[in-house]
């Protein structure tokens, strides 16, 4: 079983900054694709942004390019995402995912098969 814990969720206002962090246990996050959603209250979860299992592709929604940025730490099976120039619309809980699977397929399927954390809680008040 592959556990995956955010950290690092809090209130901000807009313009600033947060860095979360999804620390994980097991072997796993060294093979898995990983990736970023959100949820806001009401809404559907929506794809954040994702990084392949060596880091070196990287995919990102329109709503936050130039904004976040996604990586990974395998020595500390850690990963990351910096959120920059936040916005009252990136209020949302915030989950990290692990796939097993090639990262456009998971991608393409919203991390269907892959195992999910509890969230994080973001709030930017304008």
């Amino acid at each position: 079983q592959v556990l995956l814990e955010e950290s690092g969720g809090g209130s901000v206002q807009a313009g600033g900054s947060l860095r979360l962090s999804c620390a994980t246990s097991g072997r796993i996050f060294g093979s898995s694709a990983m990736g970023w959603f959100r949820q806001a209250p009401g809404k559907e979860r929506k794809f954040v942004a994702a990084i392949s299992w060596s880091g070196t592709s990287t995919y990102y929604a329109d709503s936050v390019k130039g904004r976040f940025t996604i990586s990974r730490d395998s020595a500390k099976n850690t990963l990351y995402l910096q959120m920059n120039s936040l916005k009252p619309e990136d209020t949302a809980v915030y989950y990290c995912a692990a796939d097993s699977r090639d990262i456009i397929v998971a991608v393409t399927t919203d991390f269907s098969l892959g195992s999910w954390g509890q969230g994080t809680q973001v709030t930017v008040s304008s």
